[in-house]
């Protein structure tokens, strides 16, 4: 029961002729190793995968090089195989001598002149023919080097094809008509190919890039077969950001997240409710707050403002509150954590969120303004205080910077407007662990927000026009909202951030130097000209 994939004999330079055994994975017969060889050539052995179950393998090899002069052991691995050995080549080939292309093409053997890696990330199309390893590592390789797999292997099941749309990542060939492939190729615009290219990046990163990826996926595959009614459609396995940041139990309905708007052909939401996250006792008409909510609820685009009352006093009586012309709703927390202003709370009508720290300054015309920049980025996070973070090289860390330099990927929370799905995911998708330790300190909620966004849309957030000073600074220092003047509040944010990057698996955040201002912004033009002219007085 020997298995012979391939014998092939070829001469390679002026050197004799080699003999090529070359097997598949776990094909070739150890117990035999021993006496295979040819006294009348050089014999060259070759497996296309070796698993590192034990040592005994490799010293079987190892034995049958040293009994054998002319019988020469050679494996090699990609990426995938880390665990191999280096290549054995003979001489010939290591002082520069050609290799014929049945050899290259075996895929068992390093060419001295080509860097198999470069080649294939610096590919258009990649040859993916049928064979034991189609499955595998070829064709995952394509994915991940943004190279179009080209398929030939009539009636084989690509991976996950229950839900997704291979036609758009992967140009799909006949056996039957191999020399067709060619003009096929050449025949295909380069938008097409652009858009081939990108959805093979999209698919290795949203399904393949991990054995946790490729696990959660089939998970979610099996769930979507048992409850049909909330399963997920193939627009959203096939479409930015992925049926795993998709959550089904959220809405059956794909207007009701953020990335479908421009599929549906919808128009972003046009009203936003405003959630001001108050810690401090209302003991004077002039605290920021009641500015704030003031502010907040003369916008043109403000359907109601929520104060979220995570205070230990009791709650002020309605009178204390400022008559708004929306509705104003106050909900006491039971818990009064931090992680509390994310939780998917019914009372918001709307889809747009805009998130308010209580000590925050902004004017009606600030808060118009980002909203309508929302509209135009509503998957993202879009706001006022931008931060950023950097890799500390000394400490081998992430670490956390509120310095005002060319470029930041953080907008935090106390001045920001997003999708109110992206509650739901706080509350649902993130463990319980990270929950845990942003209520234990009461600070980095607006840091793991922003993880979480950036690695849903592996896109930065929006920082809208250069307003530095976004909190009331006459602020009591007896108040929980002075947190910001402690010592240990920045250290704080420090550990968080590699808290949270280690819990992801690699640093989400995307550095952004973009900052989007109102057209006309400081030009010298007639202030009557200009829509926001009272943001250029602040």
């Amino acid at each position: 029961s020997k298995r012979h994939d391939h014998l092939i004999s070829c001469p390679v330079s002026h050197s004799p002729e080699y003999f090529f055994f070359s097997c598949y994975f776990f094909s070739f017969p150890v117990s035999w190793a021993g006496s295979f060889s040819l006294s009348s050539m050089p014999t060259i052995l070759t497996q296309e995968c070796f698993q590192n179950v034990t040592e005994t393998i490799r010293l079987v090899f190892y034995v049958l090089f040293e009994q054998d002069p002319n019988c020469f052991v050679q494996w090699e691995g990609s990426h995938f195989h880390s665990f191999l050995q280096q290549p054995f080549l003979p001489s010939p080939w290591k002082s520069g001598a050609s290799l014929c292309r049945t050899q290259v093409a075996l895929g068992g053997f390093t060419h001295p002149r080509y860097d198999y890696r470069e080649m294939l990330h610096n590919a258009t199309f990649c040859l993916v023919p049928r064979g034991r390893r189609l499955g595998s590592f070829r064709f995952l390789e394509a994915l991940q080097a943004a190279c179009v797999p080209v398929m030939l292997s009539n009636g084989w099941e690509l991976p996950f094809s229950e839900v997704i749309n291979w036609n758009q990542a992967a140009v799909i060939g006949d056996e039957r008509l191999l020399l067709q492939i060619p003009s096929t190729i050449r025949s295909i615009h380069q938008d097409k190919i652009l858009a081939l290219r990108q959805q093979t990046q999209f698919l290795w990163e949203a399904y393949f890039s991990s054995v946790e990826k490729i696990v959660l996926t089939t998970l979610e595959i099996i769930q979507d077969r048992i409850f049909k009614h909330i399963s997920r459609n193939s627009l959203i396995w096939n479409k930015h950001p992925g049926g795993l940041f998709v959550l089904p139990q959220y809405s059956s309905y794909l207007g009701d997240f953020p990335y479908y708007y421009a599929n549906l052909g919808l128009k972003p939401p046009s009203k936003f409710t405003a959630v001001i996250h108050a810690v401090t006792p209302l003991v004077s008409q002039s605290q920021p707050v009641l500015k704030l909510l003031v502010a907040a609820a003369k916008s043109q685009y403000c359907a109601q403002i929520i104060v979220l009352w995570n205070c230990d006093k009791p709650l002020p009586a309605k009178h204390r509150w400022p008559a708004t012309s929306v509705p104003v709703v106050v909900i006491e927390g039971e818990s009064k954590v931090m992680s509390s202003r994310f939780l998917p709370y019914d009372n918001i009508i709307t889809d747009a969120v805009l998130s308010l720290d209580e000590d925050t300054v902004l004017s009606t015309t600030e808060v118009d303004f980002a909203f309508t920049v929302w509209q135009s980025f509503p998957e993202r996070i879009v706001g006022y205080p931008a931060r950023s973070h950097f890799w500390d090289n000394s400490k081998e860390r992430w670490g956390y910077t509120s310095k005002w330099t060319n470029d930041y990927s953080m907008v935090l929370t106390g001045a920001a407007i997003y999708h109110k799905y992206y509650h739901y995911l706080y509350t649902h998708y993130l463990p319980a662990s990270l929950k845990n330790m942003v209520d234990q300190l009461a600070n980095c909620e607006d840091i793991l927000m922003n993880f979480l966004v950036s690695a849903v849309t592996k896109l930065p957030p929006i920082k809208v026009t250069q307003k530095k000073q976004y909190k009331e600074t006459m602020m009591g220092q007896t108040s929980r909202a002075s947190r910001w003047a402690d010592p240990d509040h920045f250290a704080q944010r420090q550990s968080c951030m590699n808290s949270f990057a280690s819990w992801f698996g690699y640093m989400p955040l995307i550095h952004s130097q973009m900052r989007l201002d109102p057209v006309l912004f400081k030009d010298q033009v007639s202030i009557l000209r200009k829509k926001y002219r009272d943001i250029e007085r602040l």
